[in-house]
């Protein structure tokens, strides 16, 4: 066999094992690029402290280069088309609600709150600790 013929039947192989990603839970994607000065303030002001919120473990952050891919590997989300750009995903690969734009840590979770409210009760796990 040619070593032609191998790389496609691997690329296809790998494809196929890979597929479309389904999350088991929730996620949060945040669509980036280099240089955003928006995306820089979300990882001074919120990102730190995002895992361990109500939030972050609802939905935890998962970033995703706006150039390397605009739906997050996800059939069902609308392109992103800015950045920063947050998409919330449900398990099954449906898109939940977006943020587009950044507005500041003062902000950030009131708009991401009414978001999660909309996930089905099994994907909202049962959270203590601190708040947002």
């Amino acid at each position: 066999m040619s070593d032609g013929k191998r790389l496609l039947i691997g690329g296809v192989v790998m494809a196929l094992c890979l597929g479309t990603p389904r999350a088991d839970a929730a996620e949060l994607l945040m669509f980036e690029q280099k240089g955003c000065p928006y995306c820089a303030r979300f990882d001074a002001e919120i990102a730190p402290d995002y895992p361990d919120s109500r939030s972050g473990r609802i939905a935890p952050l998962r970033r995703v280069d706006i150039f390397d891919d605009r739906t997050g590997g996800y059939d069902e989300v609308q392109p992103a088309v800015f950045t920063p750009t947050f998409v919330l995903v449900d398990g099954a690969g449906r898109e939940v609600g977006r943020l587009e734009g950044y507005p500041g840590r003062k902000y950030f979770y009131s708009e991401i709150e009414p978001m999660l409210e909309r996930l089905p009760a099994s994907e909202k796990r049962q959270t203590t600790g601190r708040v947002p």
